[in-house]
């Protein structure tokens, strides 16, 4: 309904406007009419479309005769509209549209004068229109205020003055870097005489960081950027190097078109750097879900879905959403053409399943900024490592073949890893009752049960085939949560789905207490448990041990009590891994004994052959676990006469020479081993990137009947709307394809969607009201000449010839600063009676911008006023003041996101911009204020003002605390007098000292609180203890109180909290 008003509204604007004119329009006159009422059942939708009638299309409307061009009277459209009898009038009684007297007559008269239609106005591509004449010439800065002072002398409205120049330096401080000036900033602007000190302060504003971090917030909420993955367990995703490109990418004004490219296709650019790849993680901030039950290839559409939505709102402004079903109701955007476009982004790497883990692939790992040299050093020293390594493989074949002459099985099993090898169990005996193994240096032997049974082995002989517990050790491996131990094995396993132990120590009935070696659905892993589920490590391999086959299976845990200490390995080389549990932190020591083939009684591993168990007390590394998996093999290898042994054989046998008995090539190995450590360590300590990846394969997707995800119609292929101009033949059918087809220079769309939320930002309106929508449903745009002259201007720069790229073509802060020089923005928000009558909301801009902030600018205006605000840039989100139980009210159990634990320290008081953001229950503070959960893209929020932000702003303990440091800098700042200490408030949070009429009320207030305090210290005491800085101790607690209720109260004014 709200939307409905806007729109009528503006058509009555546009309709006045045009009164005067000899012809009506079928963009500003009809098409609104048609789009709010008719295009529903009479549109482009085929499948909703009534009586083969449309309206959107004029060859077809007449075939029908519903309009006979010249000839009201006999257009069945003017009689349908006027019928009195209820089945024959349009729009039908049930469909509750009805069209007022001047629509009707609108329509008449259009059909009259012709009924000329036009391609909707945002379809064709924006020319440069000329500058309009007007009255007031010298109040024209730039071309900007020709076209709103043009439209403004049509209504019979003038512009507001000036504001003051410490108005202006808070808006452009507010506009520029989202926090308040510094007092010292307005001060020096006020006494700057030079002609040229706002376009200087401009300047100065936009030279801050702060300039990225502001304008990334917006970006954010277009990307759906959060810290969690949104579904089911809602679990911490770890992507802030998105974050932290964006706000460089602002500071470092990279132009739009690169911006562009870089996001939507940054990992298919030719010798693409890591900046560029974590700038195509904009399409992995989409929501993910791991839900039991979850069915991969629903969950892959509901993503390609999702990127194709975002991509089309940011860069197209269209819904193209209502396309998934069926043709577009309002819109010429085909079903089969969304799945077209669908398939640029159908072609990613990522999983449909996101583990619950922080950093589902494709990743990539993003060090620090000050690494970043010696990383880029180690690369090279690496490849020369690696060269001589390759030369020294070469040179060392005569060593080989002296040593292979003479070598045997003997040989090999000498070369095994001893150290700290605390059990060995060959289990290869072949028959009787019992079994030999090696405990802790000491041999002896062990009594097999009943379910043991001897099979034939992996590398000759026998080996054991368990059915339950084969045999226990009541004293053994008994470790402790800080031991690092590994376990290795070879084992043989059904083709089935069972679960169970190969061995373990563990306590079923103290909530699986212990550790086990592990295995489920084929997959190997390990528990490590003090109480399951919520006290505990699991790691599971993502793939299968092959059935019926021999496989060497290693895990090794390095006794940090964390998951990522736990390793898989099969044959040798290094598993990817699922965490299922990561939040192990008290003993896993228990009294059961060891079990070889089950860890309990209801849990056999049923069908397992084992040989060869080997624990070590230690964390054996990837050479130890490969040499451990080869011997045998090599074993079998050489018992072959030399011209029976493969290629491959050989090849493998040498390598693993190389690596065991050669010094020169070891020492080699040593020094690639070293430099890789480094670099991990490097990697470690930095972050991750969610990145694009593509297949190899040509991008493609179906056509979905209904949108549901398992009833596929037609093939397509990656392709773009027929309504936009076509996408040349030499553009890859790729999202870099894709992306260069966005910023063509007759894209009718990308330039003017994008200097339309520019725009939006400034003055909290676009000139286009529905930002996210630029299609026949949207809103038409206030000032159309002025949007199409702003986005050529801004694709084109200064030459005014498209494609050449001349200075400022795609230039973000220079379009900005155009805005920002402009007298449009520089007038006082001063609203008149006229101009509430003609101009209320303020769309034609007869009066400068005045609206209420979001919540991030205002809870950031508290702490910068008050100096407590942690200016640091960048860096991993943080977790500032919460209520309790925010987070635990929608998490389910074994969430990591479920108990919010506030930081402590400076990341209390950091930018709203770095505040972790949970999709299922977003920061209170901000979303009280309209914030959006980021589930999906937001373009515009919307305005609100509700009483429950005015007890977040009079009551949250973080503004609490802001208001009690402001008075703390107050109380012991140079200032002696009452009327002085008001003065530095004063100027700290409106920017300007109070004015004469004001300052009696304050004065009174305070004096009020002073003597209530004074009254009640206790009370005085408690409102400062509020927060975790500590109140100054030197300051009396009652006039320490006083002020801070008096800044709490200034704080709240509607003065400061709107822009």
């Amino acid at each position: 309904m709200i939307r409905q008003l806007a729109l009528t509204s503006l058509f009555v604007a546009s309709v006045a406007t045009a009164a005067a004119a000899d012809k009506l329009e079928y963009n500003r006159d009809i098409r609104p009419i048609f789009a709010e009422n008719c295009f529903a059942c009479h549109g482009p939708d085929s499948a909703a479309r009534k009586g083969d009638l449309r309206l959107d299309r004029r060859e077809m409307a007449m075939q029908m005769t519903a309009i006979v061009p010249g000839k009201p009277d006999e257009s069945a459209l003017v009689a349908r509209i006027h019928s009195d009898n209820p089945d024959e009038r349009m729009p039908p009684p049930e469909s509750k549209k009805e069209l007022t007297a001047a629509q009707k007559e609108t329509l008449r008269r259009w059909i009259a004068e012709g009924a000329e239609y036009q391609p909707h106005w945002s379809f064709i591509a924006p020319k440069r229109p000329a500058l309009p004449a007007v009255k007031n010439a010298a109040w024209v800065k730039n071309p900007i205020d020709a076209f709103v002072l043009a439209r403004l002398e049509a209504m019979g409205l003038s512009p507001a003055p000036e504001a003051d120049k410490r108005t202006l330096a808070r808006r452009l401080s507010l506009d520029i870097t989202g926090l308040p000036p510094a007092p010292a900033l307005v001060e020096k602007f006020v006494s700057d005489t030079d002609a040229n000190a706002y376009e200087k302060l401009i300047d100065e504003l936009m030279q801050s960081k702060n300039w990225g971090e502001h304008r990334g917030r917006y970006w954010l909420d277009a990307a759906r950027y959060a810290d969690t993955n949104g579904i089911h367990f809602d679990n911490f995703r770890e992507n802030w190097a998105y974050r932290e490109w964006l706000i460089d990418a602002f500071n470092r004004n990279v132009p739009f078109d690169q911006f562009t490219i870089e996001q939507l296709a940054g990992d298919l650019l030719p010798n693409r750097t890591l900046d560029q790849q974590i700038a195509s993680g904009f399409n992995r901030c989409n929501i993910t879900t791991n839900e039991g039950g979850s069915i991969a290839e629903e969950y892959l559409v509901l993503y390609n879905r999702d990127r194709t939505e975002t991509t089309s709102q940011v860069w197209l402004g269209l819904t193209t959403g209502c396309a998934v079903c069926h043709d577009h109701k309002f819109d010429p955007l085909k079903q089969k053409e969304f799945y077209e476009l669908a398939a640029f982004f159908n072609n990613t790497t990522q999983a449909a399943m996101d583990g619950n883990i922080k950093d589902t692939p494709p990743i990539l790992p993003v060090p620090k900024a000050e690494d970043r040299p010696r990383l880029d050093a180690i690369d090279r020293e690496l490849a020369e490592a690696h060269s001589a390594t390759e030369a020294r493989k070469t040179a060392a074949k005569a060593d080989y073949d002296g040593w292979l002459a003479s070598a045997s099985v003997e040989t090999l099993v000498k070369s095994l890893p001893t150290k700290d090898l605390y059990l060995s169990a060959p289990l290869a005996e072949g028959d009787g009752k019992t079994t030999k193994v090696q405990l802790d240096g000491q041999e002896q032997a062990v009594p097999l049960t009943d379910s043991a049974k001897w099979q034939p082995g992996a590398s000759g002989g026998k080996a054991l085939q368990t059915q339950g517990t084969a045999l226990e050790l009541p004293n053994a491996a008994d470790f402790e949560k800080e031991q690092p131990f590994s376990c290795s094995a070879w084992i043989k396993i059904l083709p089935n789905d069972s679960q169970g132990a190969i061995c373990a120590r563990m306590d079923n009935t103290k909530d699986y207490r212990g550790w086990d070696f592990w295995v489920q659905a084929r997959r190997a892993g390990m528990h490590i448990v003090n109480t399951w589920p919520g006290d505990a490590v699991k790691v599971v391999a993502q793939a299968q041990v092959p059935a019926n086959e021999w496989t060497y299976v290693s895990v090794t845990y390095d006794g940090s009590g964390k998951a990522s200490g736990v390793k898989v390995y099969y044959n040798g080389q290094p598993q990817k891994t699922n965490v299922e549990a990561d939040k192990l932190q008290n003993s896993i020591r228990t009294t059961v004994p060891f079990k070889l083939g089950q860890r309990h009684a209801s849990e056999p591993l049923s069908g397992l052959t084992i040989q060869d168990l080997r624990i070590y007390k230690c964390l054996l590394s990837p050479a130890e676990i490969e040499s451990l998996a080869k011997i045998s093999r090599f074993a079998g290898i050489l018992t072959k006469a030399a011209d029976q042994r493969t290629d491959a054989e050989k090849n493998e046998l040498y390598q693993w020479w190389l690596g065991t008995f050669d010094k020169a090539f070891q020492d080699l190995a040593s020094k690639v081993g070293g430099l890789e450590k480094e670099q991990a360590a490097i990697k470690g300590r930095g972050t991750v990137a969610h990145v694009m990846q593509e297949k190899m394969e040509e991008p493609g997707a179906f056509i979905l009947f209904r949108g549901e995800y398992d009833k596929r119609r037609d093939a397509v292929k990656a392709s773009t709307p027929e309504f936009l101009p076509p996408m040349p033949a030499d553009l890859a059918r790729n999202r870099l394809g894709l992306a260069k087809w966005l910023l063509r220079e007759d894209h009718p769309l990308t330039a003017r969607v994008t200097v339309n939320r520019f725009w939006q930002e400034l003055f909290g309106t676009g000139l286009v009201r529905t930002s996210g929508d630029f299609g026949v449903s949207g809103e038409l745009p206030s000032h159309p000449e002025l949007l199409d002259w702003m986005a050529v201007k801004f694709r084109e720069g200064d030459s005014g010839q498209a494609g050449s790229l001349p200075h400022g073509a795609w230039d973000m802060k220079r379009f900005f600063k155009q805005i920002l020089m402009s007298n449009t923005y520089r007038q006082a928000a001063i609203a008149t009676p006229e101009k509430l009558e003609k101009d209320a909301s303020n769309r034609f801009f007869s009066r400068g911008p005045r609206f209420r902030m979001d919540g991030e600018m205002i809870r950031d205006y508290a702490l910068a006023s008050s100096g407590i605000l942690v200016s640091k840039l960048g860096g991993p989100s943080v977790k500032p003041y919460q209520p309790d139980g925010v987070w635990e009210a929608v998490a389910i159990i074994g969430s990591n996101t479920r108990d919010y634990k506030p930081d402590s320290g400076e990341n209390l008081y950091r930018r709203s911009l770095y505040t972790f953001w949970k999709r299922s229950a977003p920061p209170a503070s901000m979303e009280i204020f309209g914030a959006p959960n980021r589930e999906t893209c937001t373009v515009r929020r919307e305005r609100t003002n509700t009483p429950l932000q005015a007890l977040v702003t009079l009551n949250d303990v973080q503004f609490i605390e802001a208001a009690r440091h402001l008075a703390q800098l107050t109380l012991k700042s140079p200032a002696t007098k009452d009327e002085e200490r008001l003065d530095f408030v004063s100027r700290r949070i409106l920017a300007r000292p109070f004015r004469g009429e004001e300052l009696p009320v304050v004065q009174a207030s305070l004096s009020e609180l002073q003597k209530f305090y004074a009254a009640h210290v206790e009370d005085a005491k408690k409102l400062i203890s509020e927060g975790e800085s500590k109140a100054d101790a030197s300051l009396d607690p009652a006039a320490l109180a006083a002020w801070t209720m008096l800044v709490n109260e200034l704080m709240n004014l509607d003065e400061v909290l709107n822009k």
